[in-house]
Order: structure tokens, then sequence, then C-alpha cells
């Protein structure tokens, strides 16, 4: 049965409990920092000569598109009724937001050391970081990064992206100056803040854990990854006659992105899945926008 997603502003209080618990009892249990592991091992930058599938690559939108969907499964293992709601940061774009309240998200970092000391994620609560550990095993955020100030993407900021009549192009990289998939995930040739738009912003601009490979540790990540899909699905409704995705096939022999990327084709590791088998989510899930 198709279930659906739905925008977090939207959720009732015994919906926004239900999911807060399922994510809980999957920490309790181990499996979510599996989660957390999973990203650290596939963050590979563009500047590291091996495979990319998560970053910085075209297969960025459907490996988390399938990251998304490992994780909305383990939810629902424990609690069917459960689905990932997303986060539209083109409108709760301020720390007020109901996102922020105390029975989702909790709040920002306090002065210092960035610990979120509210809500069901704070260190008081439970919610112990066990990878990726740098300072100290409590979630950190800086929201809207008070000491150099960064505002959430725009709706003329996603529409930048959604302009675009391709999907992917060469150099297959965070160098490539057109395509929506590099558009939305957010790297530019500008400079200071204006190097980061959409996605990256997003990491950006809540700050802490969210900045980096550890990001899954803030379970705003997969709010935040269920709006960068829902945006995907738009494109593609959008651009029905464009190719969903590219390169259709490998780099060859010779090419600097021979044997970094994957082509359409190509198993997404840890997975055997394939771009193509993640082109569409119909009759699994769809999102009520």
């Amino acid at each position: 049965m198709v279930y659906t997603r739905k925008n977090q502003s939207s959720l009732s209080r015994a919906e926004r409990r239900r999911f807060v618990d399922a994510v809980l009892k999957i920490k309790r249990s181990g499996e979510y920092d599996e989660f957390v592991r999973t990203h650290i091992d596939y963050y590979v930058s563009d500047g590291e000569h091996r495979l990319r599938v998560a970053h910085m690559t075209p297969s960025f939108l459907p490996w988390h598109r399938r990251f998304l969907l490992d994780f909305e499964r383990a939810l629902r293992r424990v609690d069917q009724g459960v689905t990932v709601p997303y986060w539209d940061w083109t409108k709760d774009r301020t720390p007020a937001s109901s996102l922020w309240g105390e029975d989702l998200m909790g709040g920002t970092g306090r002065r210092g050391d960035r610990r979120v000391t509210t809500g069901p994620f704070a260190r008081g609560s439970g919610w112990v970081v066990k990878e990726g550990v740098t300072d100290g095993d409590f979630l950190t955020r800086a929201l809207g990064r008070p000491g150099d100030p960064l505002k959430l993407p725009t709706r003329q900021d996603v529409a930048w992206a959604t302009a675009e009549t391709v999907y992917d192009v060469s150099p297959w990289d965070s160098t490539s100056s057109r395509g929506f998939r590099n558009r939305l995930e957010g790297w530019t040739s500008g400079v200071g803040s204006e190097r980061w738009r959409n996605h990256n912003r997003v990491h950006r601009w809540v700050g802490g854990h969210m900045l980096g490979g550890a990001s899954v540790n803030d379970p705003v990540f997969w709010l935040h990854h269920a709006f960068v899909d829902l945006l995907w699905t738009r494109w593609q409704r959008l651009r029905p006659d464009s190719a969903p995705y590219l390169p259709a096939r490998p780099p060859e022999l010779g090419d600097s992105q021979f044997e970094r990327i994957v082509a359409r084709r190509q198993p997404m590791p840890p997975w055997r899945t394939t771009p193509q088998d993640m082109l569409s989510h119909k009759g699994i899930y769809k999102y009520a926008e």
C-alpha cells in the first residue's frame, strides 16, 4: 500500500510523537547509528580518487532516496503508521518554526559548545552521539549561524535549480556548471556563503553535526532530505522529456571520472540498487503537497 510523507508543519501532535518515538526506539537498538556509519563511510568528496556515490556525483539523488527508504522502513518496523515528514525550508525559515519545537526536533545549541539542550534529541533526554564524535557525545547545532548569519534557501534558489532541463553534465562533480543535480545539491563557483545553495546551504544553516559526513547524527537530516527528494520528484514531473539520469553509460578509461561515478544501470554501494531502480517511488510512497 502506498503511504504518504507529510509536511512536518501539518503533522498532528500524535503524529509528531509517533515519529519521534520510532526514531528513539531504533536509536536505543543501535540501528540508528548504523545509518550514521553508512553516511560517514560513503561521504566521499570529488577531491578523492575513489568511487563517489553519495555526494558531488550524479547518484546524489538516487543514493539518498534509497538511504531514506531504508531508514523509513526501519521506522515502520517499529510503527507501521510512521513515515518520514519533510521540512520545506523555503517556508519554515526561522528557529521559531514548529520544526524546532520541543516535541519534534528541539531547538538550537547553546552558546559556546553548541550543545542542544531542548527536545527529544538533547543529551539530557538520552540522545547520545556515538559516531563521528568530536568535542562531546551530545548533538550540536547553531541554527542560522549566529556568528556569521546565513539565510535558508528561497523559492528563487529552488527555481534556479529546477530551471535546468538536463539532469547532470560532465565532469559529473561539484564543478559541473549546469545540471539539476548539482544545482540542487548546491555547489557553485561563488565565494563565501554564496558557495552553497539549496541542499548544501541548509546543512550550513543548521550547523553543528549537520556539517560533514556525520550529519545523520541530527535527525533533522531525514526531514531535510525528504524535501530534497520531493524537489527531485517535482523536477521529474516538470521535465518528463529530459533524460531522468545521466550519465547513461560509465565514463571510459582515460576519462577523469572513470570508476569514480556510477552510470544509470550500475549498482550504488552499499547496495546492488542502481540509479535506474530509484527513478520512481510510485507504488511505495507519495507526498502530501
